[in-house]
């Protein structure tokens, strides 16, 4: 996890915008490092380092002899930099995992470059000698990317929204600020006078695709008669699921610093940490795995992940949670987050805590998650409401592209924060590919249990214990609170006191895009304005579940919610 920023073409005086780059300093607290463009007087790059991997040579932007006319700067880890490194016979002079991208677009230009990638980033590559400035991120937006770009050719980039924020343009009015959507790159030629010009914007991969990169790594086992004429061979879909499952886990373990994982004893960040620890100790890791799980003493969620943790032989920490203590980081959240999603909140304070209590107390840096695989999966309760499982299918494809505004930037925001760096394994492409080429009727929940195919592909391995593979859906923000009072109701108190009836009422007055429908969304929203004042956009619309009539995105509150009572 690193912050980039980047100016071209700026409007300003260099000294002035780089205040701004500071803003994202939580992302990289080992080292920060800012540079002028030589040629450019108005163009720079900002870089927040957090070194994962190659202590020595990992400073951005990245320029290698071979290359003196590209400049790199990069958020991200590419897991298959080596396999291409000795695939095309690369002649590497650093250990960074980002040199492979030099190297990739000088042989076969940005496309190709960003498509044979296997990896999380988002990045800004810069080629004077053919004065062309690129950027691009990942399939689902795992790291994250903004930009800004005025009439007059002035482009800003930043890993966070909020270091562009108070980029001074000679624009009149402020200029927008949007993510850049995940799978794409866009090229812009660079002007002598260091203005851009978008000149393409394209797709380079879409989740539903097999990745190019899979054709340079062959898994051994991999079943390929799993399209038999007669239909997909169950057994040998399983085996796909569990090893490509695990090859993901695998090719995430590519660090110098240490390796921990989120519990929250659900299925996916169970399936997660046994997986994990499993491979440590193959890989014979020199430390043990820590898990973290955050809740209430008396939890679903803690108690489970204290199962999970005594099954797998993780060295287990728990993080105590009250109402009390959400209450209170809500506002620097929802600054962290620059989000005012309400169900993307209620699941962040738990976030946010856990990761802060990771920095301050433990030496664990690099931090798996189980985030994506309801998405993937269709573990969410409402598919089971599903009208056909076509239409169940075409949710899966829209949550997954959708994740860069939800669980993703709630996953990102939370831990760089606390300059953690987040791994997803589920959000693997070849995983995820594989995952949604089977077929429709598969994929949907099955005797009443949601996510049952990937249930099925990990029984009777004892991976992790059966109570818990096959463990009914918890929100994070519902099963880390107290079964006798959840956070939802605690915080629902709370707003109650904070926001009066006549206030609701003008909310659509007072927020014409978005209007929140409820106490809890309008004083989330009021927070979000006073720190983002007319950046209501970037939240586009609320998550909400489909095909129920849904009032509020906690699963708790819906009427196909069974919660287990033996767990």
């Amino acid at each position: 996890m690193c912050g980039i920023w980047a100016l071209f073409g700026s409007d300003e005086c260099l000294a002035v915008q780089c205040t701004n780059a500071m803003k994202i300093a939580h992302r990289g607290p080992d080292a920060f490092r800012f540079e002028n463009v030589n040629g450019f007087t108005n163009c720079c790059f900002g870089f927040h380092r957090l070194a994962i991997v190659d202590q020595l040579y990992g400073m951005q932007p990245l320029r290698v002899k071979k290359f003196p006319y590209l400049w790199l700067c990069y958020n991200g880890e590419i897991y298959n930099h080596i396999r291409l490194k000795n695939q095309f016979e690369f002649e590497y002079q650093t250990k960074v995992d980002g040199e492979i991208l030099l190297h990739l677009y000088d042989r076969f230009g940005i496309k190709k470059m960003a498509s044979l990638l296997d990896g999380v980033f988002s990045f800004i590559l810069l080629d004077t000698a053919n004065r062309k400035v690129f950027i691009g991120r990942d399939t689902y937006g795992v790291r994250p990317l903004f930009r800004l770009l005025t009439d007059n050719g002035f482009l800003a980039l930043c890993s966070e929204a909020k270091g562009l924020l108070d980029i001074k343009t000679s624009m009149s009015t402020p200029a927008k600020i949007t993510p850049f959507p995940p799978g794409h790159f866009e090229a812009f030629d660079l002007k002598l006078t260091g203005k851009v010009q978008s000149v393409q914007m394209e797709r380079f991969h879409c989740c539903t695709e097999e990745p190019k990169h899979a054709t340079y790594n062959n898994l051994e086992g991999l079943g390929t008669d799993w399209k038999k004429e007669l239909g997909f061979e169950l057994e040998t879909v399983k085996s796909n699921i569990r090893i490509l499952f695990e090859d993901a886990v695998k090719k995430r373990l590519m660090a110098h610093r240490r390796i921990g994982c989120l519990l929250s004893g659900g299925l996916d960040s169970s399936l997660v940490a046994a997986t994990l620890v499993k491979l440590a100790n193959e890989e014979q890791l020199p430390y043990p795995i820590q898990t973290f799980s955050i809740g209430a003493e008396d939890s679903p969620d803690v108690a489970a992940a204290r199962k999970v943790a005594a099954h797998i032989g993780s060295e287990h920490h728990e993080v105590n949670f009250t109402p009390e203590e959400g209450i209170r980081a809500l506002e620097e959240v929802i600054v962290h987050l620059e989000s005012y999603d309400i169900t993307t909140l209620r699941a962040s304070v738990g976030m946010y805590l856990i990761s802060k209590y990771i920095r301050e107390k433990t030496d664990s840096v690099v931090i798996f998650s189980g985030e994506g695989s309801d998405e993937l999966t269709q573990g969410y309760i409402y598919f089971h409401k599903a009208p056909s499982p076509k239409a169940a299918a075409e949710d899966s494809v829209r949550l997954l592209k959708e994740l860069y505004l939800f669980d993703v930037l709630r996953a990102d925001r939370t831990t760089a924060a606390h300059g953690l760096e987040l791994r997803v394994p589920f959000l693997d492409h070849r995983f995820t590919a594989y995952y949604l080429s089977l077929p429709e009727e598969m994929r949907v929940p099955k005797d009443g249990v949601e996510k049952h195919l990937l249930r099925e592909a990990f029984k009777g391995l004892k991976l992790i214990p059966d109570e818990i593979l096959w463990r009914r859906k918890e929100a994070f923000s519902d099963g880390m609170t107290s079964m006798k009072k959840s956070w939802y109701s605690s915080l629902q108190e709370h707003i109650e006191s904070e926001v009066n009836d006549s206030e609701l009422e003008k909310a659509n007055t007072r927020f014409p895009f978005n209007p929140p429908t409820t106490k809890e969304g309008f004083f989330i929203r009021q927070i979000f304005e006073k720190h983002y004042p007319d950046r209501c956009e970037w939240t586009p619309h609320y998550w909400m579940p489909r095909w129920i009539k849904a009032t509020d995105p906690s699963a708790r509150t819906l009427s196909i919610y069974k919660p287990d009572k033996d767990q």
